[in-house]
């Protein structure tokens, strides 16, 4: 995987979770096919539909699955049992290597930080599995925006952005879905779009 990283004078640096630092994408797969299965979907889970949901709030996937399927789903059951399935098999994950490489780099001079969909029990889980922990000392959740202010809105970004101590407009931003970039790039911030679909 080649990096494309942009020039600029960027004083700080952003990375999405999933797909992006550690390559989940597929055990999520897994575990949303699972999930709804047990809670009532009745069919499969289509794989471009689950990775056109990239970086949105799993609550809001349950409920956004579950209307372009017209199948009535209990969002917060759907949430809970794919999340439960999902830490379960997360040791399976393994590192994006040439991003927590370059992660690891620019971390020595510059600030670093998070910014996932996944709710905090979730991505610390994630970044403890990965030795990743204490490499980002910033993780901005959904949890930490009003709700319905997850990806792709900007808010998040500007959230990481503040705890940074850096203008939006001089952050970096690495994210592998449509509706991340959409958010860093509403937020005024420059993308490095990570092609990770694919890698396990």
């Amino acid at each position: 995987m080649k990096l494309d990283i942009p020039n600029g004078d960027f004083a700080g640096y952003l990375f999405d979770l999933d797909g992006t630092l550690v390559d989940t994408m597929p055990l999520h797969f897994v575990a949303w096919k699972e999930a709804l299965w047990k809670c009532g979907l009745g069919r499969d889970l289509d794989e471009d539909l689950f990775y056109s949901f990239g970086g949105v709030p799993t609550l809001l996937v349950a409920q956004r699955i579950g209307e372009h399927y017209g199948v009535k789903l209990d969002a917060a059951q759907v949430e809970s049992v794919k999340e439960k399935i999902y830490l379960n098999r997360l040791r399976e994950a393994k590192p994006i290597l040439p991003v927590v490489e370059f992660a690891r780099r620019v971390a020595k001079t510059h600030p670093v930080g998070i910014v996932t969909g996944g709710m905090p029990e979730v991505a610390h889980a994630a970044l403890e599995s990965s030795g990743l922990e204490a490499l980002f000392p910033i993780v901005v959740t959904p949890a930490d925006v009003p709700p319905g202010r997850g990806k792709p809105a900007p808010d998040m970004f500007l959230l990481a952005a503040r705890r940074m101590g850096v203008e939006p407009g001089r952050c970096l931003v690495f994210e592998d879905a449509g509706p991340g970039i959409a958010g860093a790039r509403a937020a005024g911030m420059q993308v490095v779009r990570v092609a990770s679909r694919g890698l396990m």
